[in-house]
């Protein structure tokens, strides 16, 4: 048999070693490829992996967590005694002052205790009480001023409990998205592994380059960069986690439930008419203006006197000498109302002013920020549609198709390479803006008050 022969022969049997070889080796790519049918309504890796899919199974739900946080962490619990202590305030203030009690001793001719009580009517022992009485109205406009201030103290409660469980709702969907990106990233490596394995057969057999499995195996060194980065942010989310909860540093680690995408079923002005009614700061500084405007009542009040009345008992010798009896009546005048009554009732005026203007400017800023919010909220809505029925089903279909022609030697292995990149970029853009809309709407809620996560969630 001649060289040429024999030269023939080896690379037959080689070509058809590696035509057994490589169905084993792209079995897991054709499955990957071909787990979406013709319309591409679903991807892999929009599916949890069996073992993140057990994890979920004992995942702890939000709901749970958010109940624990109101009753544990420390800016709530902070907050909310705060506000109890405000609201013993107004019974103090709304009270009148304690009476004051007097003993006298009067002596005459020496300055002895007792000295002429038996012999002078002027040495008596008096005992008296004393009353300061506001002018009418004054101490119920104090007790309504720190009413008003419970009930902004109230609001600030609010507000420092909804912003708690903000972050908690954020951190949980952050740390819920990092583990599906870990299962995605573990999953596609293992794809790409199998893609670095078809292209070294190919260059065993010289239908490819050795770039092409240096290219392969960079991708999935990438890939193993990624993992441990979402790794790091997985630890991070943990420990924040754990703050806002308010749990030991060494308290096991929280597993959350599974990314899903809870309906907006709120329209624009529904939420745009909350701002009002059930927005904590908005009503904080709505009572601060009803507080200034009972200031501004309180400064015209301090034009008018306030009174002082007194009764006092004198008594001698009783067998000598007669009691006295002695009331008095004070009130003490504002003699000084231009320095002091005209410029504390214009300062009311000021203030009154600017706690309007507060208002108004709480209000806008939180319209616009539920526009912003909701405007996110339905172009991610948008975008999530167009990844779940176009994007994502057409890469897989690209990537498809490309494999076959891969595999017939029709097509290069950097295309095949670039499609499967694609379908991985686009998975991860997925799993991305549902974070983005998740997280859009929990601002949403913060705002209004709005139960959006109260509905069934829709799955993928």
């Amino acid at each position: 048999m001649s060289n040429c022969a024999r030269v023939r022969k080896h690379a037959a049997n080689l070509v058809l070693r590696v035509i057994i070889v490589l169905p084993a080796a792209v079995l897991p790519i054709i499955a990957f490829a071909s787990s979406s049918d013709d319309k591409g309504q679903t991807s892999p890796a929009m599916v949890p992996s069996a073992h993140v899919a057990a994890a979920y199974s004992n995942a702890t739900p939000l709901a749970k967590l958010i109940e624990e946080a109101e009753q544990n962490n420390p800016r709530i619990v902070a907050a909310q005694h705060a506000w109890r202590a405000v609201t013993l305030v107004p019974s103090q203030a709304s009270t009148l002052p304690d009476p004051q009690f007097t003993i006298q001793q009067f002596s005459v001719g020496s300055p002895r205790p007792f000295a002429g009580y038996t012999n002078s009517d002027f040495a008596y022992i008096g005992i008296g009480v004393s009353q300061d009485i506001p002018y009418p109205g004054k101490l119920k406009l104090r007790g309504e001023m720190t009413k008003q201030d419970a009930a902004a103290e109230r609001e600030h409660y609010e507000t420092v409990r909804r912003s708690v469980v903000q972050q908690l709702k954020t951190t949980y969907y952050k740390l819920a998205y990092e583990m599906q990106e870990i299962d995605l990233l573990d999953r596609d490596g293992k794809l790409l592994e199998q893609v670095a394995n078809i292209a070294e057969a190919h260059y065993r057999v010289g239908q490819g380059t050795q770039q092409d499995v240096l290219k392969a195996q960079l991708e999935r060194t990438k890939l193993l960069r990624e993992t441990a980065m979402h790794h790091q942010e997985h630890f991070s989310l943990q420990a924040q986690l754990r703050q806002l909860l308010n749990r030991p540093p060494t308290s096991p680690d929280i597993l959350p439930e599974t990314l899903t995408e809870t309906p907006l079923s709120y329209s624009i002005d529904d939420l745009l008419a909350m701002v009002r009614t059930q927005n904590p700061e908005v009503r904080g500084q709505e009572e601060m203006v009803q507080k200034q405007s009972l200031q501004l009542e309180m400064a015209h009040k301090d034009f008018y006197p306030d009174f002082n009345i007194q009764y006092l008992w004198q008594r001698t010798d009783p067998t000598k000498f007669r009691a006295y009896y002695m009331l008095s009546f004070s009130a003490r005048i504002p003699i000084h109302i231009n320095r002091k009554q005209r410029p504390e009732l214009e300062q009311s005026a000021e203030d009154l002013i600017q706690s309007r203007h507060e208002y108004e400017a709480q209000v806008q800023q939180s319209y616009f920020d539920i526009r912003d919010q909701y405007l996110q909220a339905e172009t991610a809505a948008q975008l999530l549609k167009m990844y779940r029925e176009g994007l994502i089903p057409q890469a897989a279909g690209t990537y498809r198709a490309g494999l076959a022609l891969y595999e017939s030697n029709r097509q290069d292995f950097l295309t095949l390479l670039t499609s499967f990149l694609d379908v991985l970029r686009l998975d991860e853009e997925y799993w991305h803006t549902l974070l983005d809309y998740e997280t859009a709407l929990t601002r949403i809620e913060q705002l209004t008050g709005a139960n959006l996560s109260g509905g069934a969630a829709v799955t993928k």
